[in-house]
């Protein structure tokens, strides 16, 4: 059974094509990285290790284990498709893009994945909050 999950739509205070040629690299994150500050990378490495990305692809260790997103597809300047070459749980992964003004836009972020009823029942939560903690961080991006 499929299951898909849908974070909340998020405004950007930077155009359409600036937000996807941005998330469109993959090597973009380590600039981002590089401002986050030190308590909240500690944080974060609590969470996550070996965080490691190229142009098209992202690969990280979790408490759940190893998780690595390709880059499937790309649809300038909408869409950026993902999905899993390693996961405990494979599933795909898009952000989608779509202007608001010539200086603004809007994004939202979809999970689908396989997922049996019961095992969907349990990590359903644990999704949802996840894409939402990924939509907050691609918010607060100062895109340039």
């Amino acid at each position: 059974m499929s299951t898909k999950i849908e974070s909340s739509i998020r405004e950007i205070s930077a155009p359409q094509a600036t937000v996807y040629n941005t998330l469109s690299d993959l090597g973009n994150i380590q600039q981002f990285m590089d401002k986050v500050p030190e308590d909240k990378k500690a944080e974060l490495k609590d969470k996550v290790e070996n965080l490691e990305f190229d142009h098209d692809s992202l690969s990280v260790k979790t408490q759940m284990g190893a998780v690595k997103l390709v880059v499937v597809n790309r649809e300038p300047p909408k869409e950026i498709k993902f999905e899993t070459a390693e996961s405990p749980l494979p599933f795909n992964f898009w952000i989608q893009i779509l202007p608001v003004t010539e200086t603004t836009s809007k994004m939202k972020l979809t999970i689908k994945a396989d997922i049996n009823p019961f095992m969907a029942s349990m990590v359903k939560k644990p999704l949802q909050q996840g894409i939402e903690k990924i939509a907050d961080a691609l918010q607060m991006i100062h895109y340039q």
